[in-house]
């Protein structure tokens, strides 16, 4: 899977679909969509094919219908552009002092804690 970026729309629907505890339809995120902007139901239903076709999504027919289902959480997502950041970025000491130098008090402590449980899994 492929970790560039979500197009606009793309990046929309993947956040609809994430916000969702079940699988969804394209109906269901089309009528989330079209209460704050003017979209065609074909434009929704063409996104979430190419998302589909980019292995983003799963899907399962229901019906006539399909159901989507995210192939990651958005947690798992943000994690490997992470991962693609320090493998791309350059010197990985000097990327990884510039993420500490950013981050606020909780983000560093957030940041010790899961160090510290990562250690004790392995």
């Amino acid at each position: 899977m492929e970790q560039r970026g979500f197009g606009d729309l793309e990046a929309v629907v993947m956040d609809r679909v994430w916000d969702h505890a079940e699988p969804v339809t394209v109906r269901e995120i089309f009528d989330e969509l079209s209460r704050g902007r003017r979209i065609a139901y074909t434009t929704v239903l063409s996104t979430m094919d190419n998302l589909h076709r980019k292995s983003w999504l799963q899907r399962e027919r229901s019906g006539k219908a399909y159901l989507y289902t995210p192939s990651m959480t958005r947690e798992e997502r943000s994690a490997r552009l992470m991962r693609a950041a320090f493998e791309s970025g350059g010197d990985a000491d000097v990327v990884l002092a510039h993420f500490v130098e950013q981050m606020s008090e909780e983000e560093s402590a957030q940041l010790k804690a899961a160090l510290r449980r990562g250690r004790r899994r392995r």
